[in-house]
């Protein structure tokens, strides 16, 4: 099992979860991160500390969202490896909460 990165993080992107990731296997996009299914090692140390509530468990994934557990093991391959916290996009406040993001999401 893995978790997963949901549409709540785009244009967000808080890495708060990522520097509680034991096995940093958080991968950064432009406006998204993604965790890599294979190297997820399923300790959940990162769910509760995502401000957004943006990862859930694979088999808890909101139902209409199920599309990020694709996304998140693609993207993993593609983007580059994050191991340390930054600060999260500027208008991350405004896109908190927003339904229906995926279209904004930058490959």
């Amino acid at each position: 099992m893995t978790f997963v990165v949901t549409d709540n993080c785009v244009r967000c992107k808080y890495t708060d979860c990522v520097e509680v990731c034991p096995v940093d296997c958080f991968y950064e996009g432009p406006n998204f991160l993604v965790i890599h299914p294979d190297e997820c090692i399923d300790c959940a140390l990162c769910e509760p500390e995502c401000p957004a509530n943006a990862i859930f468990s694979e088999d808890e994934v909101p139902k209409g969202q199920e599309i990020y557990i694709e996304l998140n093991a693609e993207l993993a391959e593609k983007w580059p490896n994050i191991s340390a916290r930054h600060d999260p996009l500027p208008d991350a406040k405004e896109w908190d909460g927003v339904p229906n993001k995926l279209q904004y999401l930058e490959r």
